[in-house]
């Protein structure tokens, strides 16, 4: 038995791990929504043919406009994983204070750019000391928020010194309130957007960028003449224009939420943060846990970093909801 499964999404590695599993299984390792927006038809041009400059800017313009934001300073790429990833082409900060735990890949990239990272609980408090700060806001997994407030407060201290505030919004659409996206442009601060987990289309691969203008210029000649597929953006515009799917949206992954709290509370499980996408669930073994559960199909997400930590994703269906609650019900304690 292999143990080294601790990424979400791999599917097809469990499934071969775990031979003896009962189907269908049941993915609950990404934070994603269940209920992906309905995309619809899709014109044939979209495939037929390279996308065209107002296709890009349709899409951006209904993002900026859905997020209250200034479209001038937005760029959109194949995902904000690869932004992740191309920051270092972006910006040369020596320091960088990263919020810990988070999303590994942050602290990642910087690694293998060779900054020196400083991993933190209060990356904020090492603004006057580093030449840049990043946060997940939400955070994934713990949930921890940032008020505005104070993310602007550290932005404006990096930015007098030449210094960058990176916050990764990914699950910013759960709570628009959080957003700094009416300040995306300002000086000393990056914003990275994902469409794929709110909106539950991952496979799309659009994320987005909020950047003074010479960053958003340097990334766009990176990125290329076409960085999206045709129905990408056709999607995303769509999408991002329906309002009244996204305040339905958000009703629903919290009652879900509220579901699935009452499944880990009725079962002995702490619940120690999260979203209204994903649950963070302590335990005194992740990885006992994690096998358990996956030798019942149900896949769940634990850390390297941590083994008393687990993070649970909502289930899709009410039969789903009752697999996991049965399969915690067998568990040992």
């Amino acid at each position: 038995m292999r143990h080294d499964l601790v990424h979400g999404g791999a599917l097809d590695r469990m499934k071969a791990a775990f031979p003896e599993a009962p189907l269908p299984w049941i993915d609950l390792s990404t934070g994603i929504n269940p209920w992906p927006y309905p995309v619809g038809e899709v014109a044939a041009g979209a495939f037929q043919h390279l996308p065209t400059h107002n296709a890009y800017e349709a899409c951006r313009q209904a993002m900026a406009a859905n997020l209250s934001a200034p479209a001038g300073s937005l760029t959109l790429a194949p995902g904000s994983e690869l932004l992740i990833r191309l920051l270092p082409s972006l910006i040369s900060p020596r320091r960088v204070a990263i919020l810990s735990p988070s999303y590994g890949d942050h602290a990642a990239t910087w690694q293998a750019a060779g900054a020196e990272t400083i991993l933190s609980p209060h990356p904020l408090q090492l603004a006057d000391e580093v030449d840049a700060v990043v946060v997940c806001n939400p955070n994934n997994p713990d949930g921890q928020r940032f008020e505005p407030s104070a993310l602007l407060t550290a932005a404006a201290k990096l930015a007098r010194r030449g210094g960058w505030l990176i916050v990764d919004e990914a699950y910013a659409d759960l709570d628009p309130a959080l957003s700094l996206t009416p300040h995306g442009g300002a000086a000393g601060l990056i914003l990275l957007r994902s469409f794929g987990k709110f909106f539950g289309l991952a496979g799309l691969r659009l994320g987005a960028l909020w950047a003074p203008q010479d960053i958003s210029s340097r990334l766009r000649s990176l990125l290329g003449v076409w960085p999206l597929a045709g129905p990408a953006l056709e999607i995303g515009a769509r999408a991002y224009q329906d309002a009244e799917w996204q305040t339905e949206t958000r009703s629903r992954l919290a009652e879900a939420r509220r579901r699935l709290d009452a499944i880990l509370s009725g079962n002995g499980l702490t619940i120690a943060g999260g979203t209204d996408l994903f649950r963070l669930v302590e335990t005194s073994d992740a990885t006992k846990l994690w096998e358990a559960l996956a030798r019942q199909g149900v896949y769940v997400r634990r850390f390297g970093w941590s083994e008393r930590l687990i993070r649970i994703g909502l289930p899709p269906t009410p039969t789903a909801e009752d697999r996991l609650a049965t399969a915690l019900s067998t568990l040992e304690p």
